[in-house]
């Protein structure tokens, strides 16, 4: 683990209450858009990376994929797995990090990453993204996203590395470690190896003012 790789320590306390789970229930709904147009395209086996508490293992799984989902927190994949359990879904649950995953070269037709992989800074970021192509069969699509320099906490904190702060804005702690932002050049530079099949900057404003985040699907090439 690199000293930049710290925020599922973060979120294994968020996992531990009720309220710290409760916003992450829901499958997002591009996610669920996409799943059948890659069903119906041949996708069979996905991953969710950076599962959380495992709202979008145990969609995947409700739509017939079959499933690996990986996190680094104990708490997480613990709640997940009870989740997936008591819905009848079967989910292959892995304890690990983004850098390196645990699976074979080529083996899934999907990855999903959603709010994961800009947690660190830029060497970690690529060598996450590194690992999602490695397993990532060729044709593969990813599904994530990444911090955007519109942001309106870019640049505030403590700058770590390049464009990577630490920011405690609440004194809270719940934030206080590495996240890596970028804009498209940046992001498109990074994903080299992968086709964009669509690139949006989206606000997140109902959770916080300025909370702009790329959401991205890419294609593996050969």
């Amino acid at each position: 683990m690199s000293d930049t790789e710290t925020a599922h320590q973060a979120w294994d306390e968020t996992w531990k209450s009720a309220d710290g789970r409760a916003i992450w229930a829901e499958p997002e709904a591009e996610v669920q858009n996409l799943a059948p147009t890659l069903r119906a395209a041949g996708a069979k086996t996905a991953l969710d990376l950076g599962c959380g508490v495992g709202r979008h293992a145990a969609y995947l799984a409700s739509q017939g994929f079959k499933t690996w989902a990986l996190d680094g927190s104990e708490t997480g994949i613990a709640h997940a797995r009870t989740l997936t359990i008591d819905a009848g879904l079967d989910v292959n649950f892995d304890v690990g990090l983004m850098t390196g995953l645990p699976y074979e070269d080529a083996q899934f037709d999907y990855i999903l990453s959603f709010n994961v992989i800009y947690h660190g800074d830029m060497d970690t970021v690529r060598k996450a993204i590194a690992e999602i192509r490695r397993t990532l069969k060729p044709g593969g699509m990813y599904q994530g996203t990444m911090l955007s320099k519109r942001n309106g906490i870019f640049g505030k904190g403590e700058e770590i590395s390049t464009d990577t702060f630490i920011y405690d804005l609440d004194g809270t702690g719940d934030e206080a470690h590495p996240h890596y932002y970028c804009n498209a050049a940046e992001l498109v530079a990074l994903f080299d190896g992968f086709e964009l099949r669509s690139l949006i900057d989206v606000d997140h404003s109902h959770r916080r003012p300025e909370h702009w985040h790329w959401h991205l699907v890419a294609e593996r090439l050969s």
